[in-house]
């Protein structure tokens, strides 16, 4: 999904900077297609035909009870940055510059499996091998992730990604982000914890709002296929409703085509899913498929 919002011009100025001169132009971009009343003010300042520092910030950022507004800190930025621009130019090239740093993403596997149980060695740790078996038969590569193990902040709501395409936070998360964005087929596999999925799970899902964000403002990824794997110890269908509520919405949310689910209840009486006949070769005949497809 790559949104092209519309873009009104609010202010355009000539600065002479010592021998150079500088066109600094602030922009209005309407993002209400994404989100009612979100608005995002981009300041820029070029050199002829070069782009030589961005400042982005959006309505979104900003509380009820916050005293700043979007509008208002990017017109004082605006101001600011003339007075700059005709004293220390370099500081606002160094203090703002064009693109985010980016870390250089490792090649993408084939398959991802997000292992949302902080148990490998459970029922989810054995759903994730099968998977991971079907990859491996096919020829194809297959990563698995433990949130549980990694350092990922919370989200905390902020919007920024919306401005850079890139969360604030520098944490595990970005290599996640790139695992997914490279995937043909991701797998969530997730415990039934307490009605819904499992912290360290909710905590990726949450931060891949700057991936959504990525995708909105430069169209990356597309194409892939999404499965979900989850088990719950009570008997009954109704045990999953609260997670398909959390992980077919996720999906759609990062333009995953949902691929099928293997759903498995009754645990705490089985114990242990290898003991069910036919499971094993459910999931792998699910994987196989989706990977072909």
């Amino acid at each position: 999904m790559h949104m092209e919002p519309a873009r009104e011009p609010l202010k355009s100025v000539l600065v002479k900077g010592g021998e150079t001169e500088y066109f600094l132009t602030l922009d209005r971009e309407d993002f209400s297609t994404l989100y009612p009343g979100m608005v995002r003010y981009v300041l820029s300042v070029r050199e002829g035909n070069r782009l030589c520092a961005i400042f982005r910030t959006n309505t979104f950022e900003y509380s009820p009870l916050s005293p700043l507004a979007a509008e208002t800190a990017a017109q004082e930025k605006a101001v600011q940055w003339v007075q700059d621009l005709a004293t220390d130019p370099f500081g606002i090239f160094r203090n703002y510059p064009v693109t985010p740093a980016r870390r250089s993403p490792e090649a993408a596997a084939d398959l991802v499996i997000i292992q949302g149980s902080p148990r490998p060695d459970g029922n989810c740790g054995i759903l994730t091998g099968w998977a991971r078996d079907a990859a491996g038969n096919a020829g194809n590569t297959c990563q698995v992730i433990y949130p549980h193990d990694l350092d990922i902040h919370c989200c905390i709501g902020c919007y920024q990604c919306y401005n850079t395409g890139t969360c604030v936070f520098d944490d595990d998360m970005a290599g996640i982000i790139d695992a997914v964005r490279g995937a043909r087929l991701l797998i969530i596999c997730s415990p039934v914890y307490t009605n819904t999925v499992p912290a360290g799970l909710k905590l990726v899902i949450d931060r891949m709002q700057a991936y959504h964000a990525e995708r909105t403002l430069f169209g990356a990824g597309s194409g892939t296929l999404g499965i979900l794997f989850s088990v719950a110890g009570r008997k009954g269908g109704d045990n999953f409703t609260c997670v398909k509520k959390v992980i077919i919405p996720f999906f759609r949310n990062l333009g995953i085509e949902p691929a099928g689910q293997v759903l498995i209840d009754s645990v705490d009486a089985t114990r242990d899913i290898r003991l069910l006949p036919g499971r094993e070769d459910e999931v792998k005949r699910l994987v196989s498929a989706a990977l072909r497809g």
